[in-house]
């Protein structure tokens, strides 16, 4: 068996939220996909011959997380408008820096920054949206990793489209410009809100993405008084104006769904629309908790994103899941609501997220070669009973080695894709200052 990459004497998980982990395993990987995997005595037989091997004692094999919703860009904002509610902070804070900061240099450095912090602490695949999209794509090509990159849609002047009137064109060309140019790389559409978006605008982004047979997101039931905001309502729900826009399929995703009621969830169920939680985003701008527990009832399909570093204000997917499995508990008042299992599925399958490989979340032979080693003889990972300490223990810190697509991205902690001390000090000389603040800073395009 000849193979790219041997991973040997690895515990292997091979599918988060089923089954157990597989002692003393191996892993050999051909052409971006894994080739096989089994325990260490059947490596001998199968005569495994590797131009690279890697040696796993002590560390754990899992599919690579995915983030299902970010703005990469944002790291820039990073603590800038910290502690604000989401009103101030957008509208205050993040829309007039990002009014005199956001560039196509911008977003090419200060993504390829977010793509080292999410490679370095375990995500493989992320689903962005912004403005000049097409660098923040560039950025995570060029990093190595899968990206589903959106581009983002308002109805006022934003960067790269200062006519409202042309948003549309510069998605298409945006689809345009990366349809078919990078395998690992699926062009997208991102229309920011209901609030920002009309519903002809809504309408017209919705048709394109379905022309294109790309996915459309969209932040919705955010904040308890989004309805109020919305111009011109078709309905008394952010989520049933959707629905009477008849924008809601398969291929429409949901971020946020916050404040959300029964009626909501069983629409999204009835048309399968996708949501995407970002829990600690949503704690720190007080936004609320999504009731995860009913869309799981229902079958919604359900990713978990970080948001952007500037609501959030780190992109590390490990914490994440912790805060969501804790917060889904105490939502519902309940210690089993929500177990580590689930949640660990959940950010590794990227449920919700449309166009993504067959097989991605599980590491079995004919699946996408995206996985992470992580280092488990940790003291705050021992003794490690079973999976769950990934959720409740586990840190982004600990993560060792990352493969994307079958190709080596991390290695022992240093990114092999990208010079990251160039980058930092890129994204360090670009260092804004918030000229609107005049107390506690804070901000997120949330």
């Amino acid at each position: 068996m000849k193979c790219d990459i041997l991973i040997t004497d690895i515990l292997l998980l091979p599918e988060p939220g089923t089954g157990v982990p597989e002692a003393d395993s191996f892993i050999a990987i051909a052409a971006g996909r894994i080739q096989a995997t089994g325990p260490m005595r059947e490596l001998a037989k199968a005569g495994a011959r590797a131009r690279t091997t890697i040696d796993g004692c002590g560390m754990l094999a899992m599919p690579g997380l995915v983030n299902g919703h970010c703005h990469a860009a944002m790291t820039l904002f990073r603590g800038l408008a910290d502690d604000l509610d989401l009103a101030t902070w957008l509208n205050e804070h993040i829309f007039p820096a990002e009014a005199r900061h956001v560039s196509p240099e911008m977003v090419y450095r200060c993504s390829l920054l977010a793509a080292a912090e999410m490679l370095l602490s375990g995500t493989t695949c992320v689903a962005d949206g912004y403005f000049f999209e097409t660098e923040a794509a560039r950025a995570f090509a060029d990093a190595g990793m899968r990206a589903i990159a959106a581009q983002g849609i308002v109805d006022f002047p934003a960067p790269g489209v200062p006519d409202p009137a042309g948003n549309l064109e510069a998605a298409a060309a945006f689809l345009d410009a990366w349809s078919g140019r990078d395998p690992r790389i699926l062009p997208a559409l991102f229309a920011h809100a209901p609030y920002t978006c009309s519903a002809t605008t809504l309408r017209r982004a919705k048709a394109l993405a379905s022309e294109r047979g790309v996915p459309l997101f969209i932040h919705v039931a955010e904040t308890a008084n989004e309805a109020a905001m919305i111009a011109e309502p078709l309905a008394d729900s952010p989520i049933r104006h959707l629905d009477a826009l008849g924008i809601l399929d398969e291929a429409t995703v949901l971020v946020h769904c916050v404040w959300t009621d029964d009626q909501d969830l069983d629409i999204l169920a009835r048309r399968g629309a996708r949501v995407v939680s970002c829990p600690r985003s949503n704690l720190k701008l007080a936004s609320g908790i999504a009731d995860l527990t009913a869309m799981g009832r229902r079958a919604i399909p359900v990713a978990l994103g970080t948001d952007g570093a500037a609501s959030n204000n780190g992109l590390d997917l490990f914490g994440e899941m912790d805060t969501c499995a804790k917060i889904q508990k105490i939502r519902a008042m309940d210690p089993v609501a929500m177990p580590a299992r689930e949640v660990l599925a959940m950010a590794t399958h990227g449920h919700g997220l449309p166009g993504l490989p067959g097989g991605l979340g599980r590491l079995a032979p004919g699946c996408p070669a995206d996985l992470v080693l992580v280092d488990i003889e940790q003291p705050h990972l021992q003794p490690f009973h079973g999976p769950d300490l990934l959720v409740y223990a586990a840190t982004g810190g600990d993560v060792r080695t990352v493969i994307v697509d079958g190709r080596i991205v991390v290695r022992d902690r240093r990114l092999l894709t990208m010079d990251l001390e160039a980058v930092m000090a890129g994204v360090r000389a670009m260092r804004v200052r918030d000229d609107t603040a005049t107390g506690p800073a804070g901000t997120n395009n949330a």
